[in-house]
């Protein structure tokens, strides 16, 4: 069996894990950011504080589209001599980006397949110092950024005619408006013009039958009057 010679380390750096080209080895902790499935937008920006125990190391997995931009930035927080190893693996499982043992660090690379980049934070140097590492992570398209800039440019587009019209609808609204509140005002005068119309008619009917009931009581009284004899008594015809 062929032994496979132990590559020379230099100072600052740590030691390279084996890796079956095509494969990841199995880390103690892989999370998988983002599915490639709903990973359609533009441009994606995410942050995180990650933990990382003494002497373990940790993997991310973060989608990236064929063409598109990746950028990771890496910094210890706080934990030990403030240093942690970095390392990246595209979605061939090429080492991009060697380990190196540094406070922070910057990746940023175009794919030119796209696929699973493998984000690495190793501790295995620490043996008793937990640390706390802060990882953003980027991907961007420029081709369906500025696709995405012409949708909303179209969008403003369609917008602005939305507002248009609804401005019209709006403009049409107030005029129906305006024509109820006149057909109420004169709904209002014509119901008042019609009950003064039934009080005047009501006084003027009252008045003519106190009229004839008056007429009616004088014309008795004298044609009683009439048939009244000097001595008091009645005559007769």
């Amino acid at each position: 069996m062929q032994q496979v010679p132990m590559p020379q380390l230099h100072a600052g750096q740590v030691p390279v894990q084996q890796f079956i080209p095509g494969q990841f080895n199995t880390p103690p902790m892989t999370v998988p950011l983002f599915d490639e499935n709903v990973d359609n937008a533009p441009a994606v920006a995410m942050e995180y504080k990650v933990h990382v125990d003494p002497g373990k190391e940790e993997c991310y997995f973060q989608f990236v589209q064929k063409g598109a931009t990746i950028y990771v930035s890496f910094q210890v927080l706080r934990g030990g001599d403030g240093m942690a190893g970095f390392a990246i693996r595209n979605p061939v499982g090429q080492l991009v980006h060697p380990y190196q043992w540094k406070p922070a660090s910057e990746f940023q690379e175009v794919s030119p397949t796209g696929g699973y980049y493998g984000i690495c934070v190793d501790n295995q140097f620490s043996r008793f110092a937990a640390k706390l590492v802060n990882l953003y992570i980027t991907t961007f398209r420029y081709d369906q950024w500025e696709k995405f800039t012409q949708e909303l440019r179209d969008i403003d587009v369609s917008a602005e005619n939305c507002t248009s019209i609804l401005q019209g609808v709006d403009k049409r609204i107030q005029d129906i408006l305006h024509i109820q509140q006149l057909g109420r005002s004169r709904e209002s005068r014509d119901y008042n013009l019609l009950l003064d119309n039934e009080a005047y008619v009501q006084y003027w009917s009252m008045a003519q039958c106190a009229v004839v009931i008056g007429c009616f009581v004088v014309q008795v009284y004298f044609v009683k009057k009439l048939f009244e004899t000097k001595n008091g008594g009645r005559g007769r015809i």
